[in-house]
């Protein structure tokens, strides 16, 4: 799964890699993003081929959910099964975007022993470079009759990289295949789920760093520093 990730990247950067416009207020960098926090977003424009940025709230909210408490659980989906479960069938089909980001977590069970804790792990594309997860979203109206937009990212199996630290990481799309994915009018699923494959593994990296990660609160550089152990570097090339 995907828990937690980063964007320390400024809108303007966002916006110029991602060849995109917004009229969101710039954003101070991230490291530390957690579940139902605002996120950016990249979207097709329905009636042009235009990419626009918008903030969506972490975790999907179905059209249908009787209550938002929903978020939370639903902050990933799986790309294997997306297309035949409720939450997500619909999005799938018809309401794909980029969540942009140059990196996330994941933790390490330590020890086969109850106890033995979590060794957190920063997963990065060549050194830290911009990326996009495969997302989706949904809105959901609230009680007052205001909209509420969310989203959520899809998973994969691990590739070489990833599957030292845990048995699933995020869809990381190839940029070759963001205008299909965006596409609003592009509804076979089955071609969706094409791009929904894990990331080449000799473009990443994983290497252990602070527990300081944990803690929602603490947001900032030293939360992707490495810490003094061996990376786990690509299992082909070691």
């Amino acid at each position: 799964m995907c828990g937690r990730y980063k964007l320390s990247r400024r809108k303007q950067i966002v916006e110029e890699y991602f060849d995109c416009g917004s009229e969101e207020p710039d954003w101070t960098p991230r490291y530390n993003i957690a579940p139902t926090q605002p996120v950016p977003v990249i979207r097709q424009n329905p009636k042009e081929p235009v990419r626009q940025l918008s903030m969506m709230m972490w975790g999907l909210i179905p059209s249908w959910a009787p209550k938002p408490s929903f978020a939370a659980s639903i902050i990933n989906a799986r790309s294997e099964t997306a297309a035949t479960k409720p939450a997500f069938c619909d999005a799938l089909k018809s309401r794909r975007c980029l969540i942009p980001a140059d990196g996330f977590y994941e933790w390490k069970k330590i020890g086969k022993k109850i106890g033995k804790g979590k060794q957190p792990y920063c997963c990065e594309v060549n050194e830290g470079e911009l990326f996009a997860f495969a997302g989706i979203w949904d809105r959901w109206k609230d009680p007052s009759d205001q909209w509420i937009k969310s989203c959520s990212i899809l998973t994969t199996t691990p590739n070489a990289v990833t599957s030292a630290v845990h048995d699933r990481m995020p869809v990381i799309l190839d940029p070759d295949g963001y205008d299909l994915w965006l596409d609003p009018g592009m509804k076979d699923v089955s071609a969706a789920s094409d791009l929904l494959k894990p990331y080449d593994s000799r473009r990443m990296r994983c290497f252990p760093i602070s527990t300081r990660i944990n803690r929602v609160v603490n947001d900032d550089e030293e939360c992707c520093a490495p810490v003094e152990f061996s990376p786990i570097q690509n299992r082909l090339f070691s």
